[in-house]
């Protein structure tokens, strides 16, 4: 965090602006669409919308979006100031972040294994608008957005989700319902128009439970999500070490608190819901059965190969052994082939059917 930043939060008391932060993921598009139809081009505040995409694909959101209302909506540039009336949408692969009254595009460590990340914006949002923050989580799979959405109730902001029996997917809306302190549950089609009420009365009082140390980790968390370099900002500095390594770099996990909800940091910076962290760990498992099954085939290959080079060469003896051994190979091959492509599996498929479970 710069030192410009460092002092974000009590500046921009000076400033009337509202700032809405919008997190979505599968099935928000839809969502998206009726939520900006209901904005007035004369809207009093920036909004900046993250929705997971494909990272190395062009996005088409923002025109999407330009298209359904008053507003016009971009892809910002980092380094872009802030204006009233105006939806900014994360590029492709790259964090959408508020720093001062600026906007901060990075390329830093993934979150919940997507960049852009929900959470990283609204923890920027939080730490640098306070009580004038509005988060609204929608549509989406997993629990991307609880943590941010915690941070901005935390700081006195207000928080909104999606009814999840009107998202098509309701694992955000639920994972935010069960942990956080919601102020309002809507529709999408009535959301605009609450978003439009909320910022026409009189921002909240600066909370009691605004408190430094919440504060001083949303700034060093916003620091990291920009430029990584975790360890150097003191990221072990946020919770206890853990038994559990990052599966996007196998980095040590430090363990996270936050109310009742527990997320965890690697030293470079990658963070993770325990969903996140769970879904990591289970396709970890499976790519490596795929590698033993691969180098398991690759060897039965190589054997036979050797056992006819030398039953060419008049030595069948020693062939027959390669041979055997070939086959052994094969047999274990066909045995992990069972394991990973079984039924009973465990696979994200699973997990997802298992969450859905719950939250029913």
């Amino acid at each position: 965090m710069s030192a410009r930043n460092a002092v974000g939060f009590a500046e921009v008391a000076m400033f009337s602006s509202r700032v809405v932060v919008v997190g979505a993921s599968a099935g928000g598009i839809a969502s998206l669409i009726e939520l900006v139809r209901q904005l007035p081009a004369d809207l009093p505040a920036a909004v900046l919308v993250v929705q997971h995409l494909a990272p190395h694909h062009p996005s088409d959101l923002p025109s999407i979006l330009s298209r359904a209302g008053a507003l016009e909506a971009v892809h910002p540039v980092d380094g872009e100031t802030l204006r009233d009336g105006r939806i900014y949408v994360a590029p492709p692969d790259r964090h959408l972040l508020i720093e001062d009254h600026h906007i901060a595009v990075k390329r830093g460590p993934k979150e919940n294994r997507f960049r852009p990340s929900v959470d990283a914006l609204f923890r920027s949002a939080a730490y640098t608008f306070g009580e004038r923050a509005i988060g609204v989580v929608l549509s989406g799979a997993l629990d991307d957005g609880t943590s941010g959405l915690w941070s901005i109730k935390r700081l006195g902001g207000v928080t909104i989700v999606q009814d999840p029996a009107d998202a098509q997917f309701d694992s955000m809306p639920v994972s935010a319902l069960e942990q956080v302190e919601i102020d309002h549950i809507v529709a999408a089609g009535a959301m605009g128009k609450l978003i439009s009420a909320l910022i026409a009365a009189p921002a909240a009082q600066a909370s009691d439970k605004s408190d430094d140390d919440v504060r001083k980790r949303l700034a060093l968390e916003t620091s990291i999500s920009s430029n990584g370099d975790a360890f150097a900002k003191g990221v072990t500095d946020l919770g206890d070490y853990t038994p559990f390594t990052c599966p996007e770099c196998e980095g040590v996990l430090i363990r996270v608190k936050e109310g009742r909800n527990v997320r965890f940091r690697c030293h470079t910076g990658h963070g993770l819901s325990r969903e996140a962290l769970l879904y990591g760990v289970v396709e970890k498992v499976e790519m490596r059965y795929w590698d033993v099954m691969r180098s398991l085939e690759e060897a039965a290959m190589l054997l036979e190969e050797m056992g006819h080079t030398l039953d060419t060469n008049g030595e069948s003896r020693a062939a027959s052994r390669f041979r055997e051994n070939a086959k052994k190979a094969a047999r274990e091959s066909r045995q992990v082939r069972d394991l990973v492509l079984g039924d009973d599996a465990l696979g994200g498929d699973t997990l997802l059917e298992d969450a859905a479970r719950r939250r029913s």
